[in-house]
């Protein structure tokens, strides 16, 4: 699904990744985990076609990615924070991208009613709590069942019921074959949602591999642990 071979990335002289090199295969949730300046969201933008990278090439579906935008309409993203028009209402926003994209949603009107955002339509995006404007980012990333999803900090602000359905929700895309990429900082999170972990530092791949593998070589039952133990581990330059 995803190739990404030897990608550099340099913003004036702080370089931010380091020859990465990874293969995501289809219908699988992977989650991205890594301290704070780590690479992490470069790389989601760089895949995202929002960042273009120094050197290096990636293939998404066969296909490399040079400047095209056509991959775009099989892919939905979802950031951590949303910048909307504010004075724009719910539903003028859900119009919007539906006539950006030129596609007929699939899920519009069950994401909607799973999210409860039927009595937010109406209202303008600069009302919405925090909680409700990520129900919209999520509603805005599934809605035309694209075949990769990008989750960059779900959960953040959702209460412990929305968390719970959108995890739900989640779960559903796996089980429909959707290829899954999650950023998080709750390790707990991403041991329920995803089969594969990687450990991004220092702008390179420390760690690629299942969640069981991982957990095993680190003889830790928690994800937490393990990251926490490979990051105070002596790594080479």
């Amino acid at each position: 699904m995803i190739r990404i071979d030897n990608l550099f990335k340099q913003f004036g002289d702080l370089e931010v990744l380091k020859g990465v090199t990874l293969n995501i295969p289809e219908g699988q949730a992977t989650g991205i985990v890594g301290p704070n300046g780590a690479g992490k969201t470069t790389l989601i933008k760089t895949l995202l076609g929002l960042v273009k990278a120094g050197s290096g090439a990636i293939h998404v579906d066969g296909v490399k990615l040079n400047g095209n935008w056509q991959y775009r309409e099989n892919l939905g993203y979802m950031p951590q924070v949303a910048r909307y028009p504010e004075n724009m209402k719910v539903y003028e926003l859900l119009d919007f991208i539906k006539g950006l994209r030129k596609q007929d949603p699939v899920y519009e009107e069950e994401l909607i009613e799973q999210f409860n955002l039927g009595p937010e339509l109406d209202k303008q995006l600069r009302t919405l709590s925090g909680g409700n404007r990520q129900k919209v980012g999520a509603t805005l990333a599934m809605m035309f069942d694209p075949k990769l999803l990008f989750f960059d900090e779900p959960t953040a602000g959702l209460d412990p019921q929305a968390s719970h359905k959108f995890k739900q929700r989640v779960q559903q895309e796996k089980d429909n074959g959707k290829t899954v990429i999650i950023t998080s900082h709750i390790m707990s999170e991403l041991e329920q949602l995803v089969d594969h972990v990687i450990f991004v530092l220092d702008g390179k791949i420390r760690y690629y591999g299942s969640m069981e593998s991982i957990l095993t070589e680190n003889k830790e039952e928690r994800l937490e642990g393990a990251i926490a133990k490979m990051m105070d581990q002596k790594i080479p330059s």
